[in-house]
């Protein structure tokens, strides 16, 4: 009963170029590199909130694609200056926008603007057309 048991471990060779010795997993979806390169390049689009749709709807007011790029361009310049909740003041309208989430939260045209009080804003952004 003094018999020894010898485990050799398996030989191990050269691994062939373009292969690896462990199945890869398979992924779908974009790439890290495709999302982290459009966080970088600031091209993330502007979303619109459930609630800024009905306003909008509701005070008719309807943006082109010039101001969907304007729009773009003031919420990457509040981000760039650290802004987290931002009123922008276009020229027919104003924009409250949620700058971390990229959000539009409500819109007021220019005829309601008199009136209105906006609260729970760090900045503003004034874009000129």
């Amino acid at each position: 009963m003094n018999e020894k048991i010898l485990i050799r471990p398996p030989q191990i060779g050269p691994v062939a170029p373009g292969t690896s010795q462990r199945p890869q997993p398979q992924v779908s979806g974009p790439s890290f590199e495709t999302i982290f390169q459009g966080q970088l390049d600031g091209q993330t689009e502007v979303k619109f909130s459930a609630h800024a749709l009905k306003r909008l709807e509701s005070r008719e007011i309807t943006l082109n694609k010039d101001e969907l790029a304007q729009l773009q361009e003031a919420v990457n310049r509040a981000e760039a200056k650290g802004a987290k909740e931002s009123l922008i003041l276009m020229d027919r309208m104003a924009l409250v926008v949620s700058i971390k989430n990229r959000t539009v939260i409500t819109a007021v045209d220019s005829g309601s603007l008199k009136e209105n009080v906006f609260t729970n804003i760090d900045s503003a952004v004034i874009v000129k057309q």
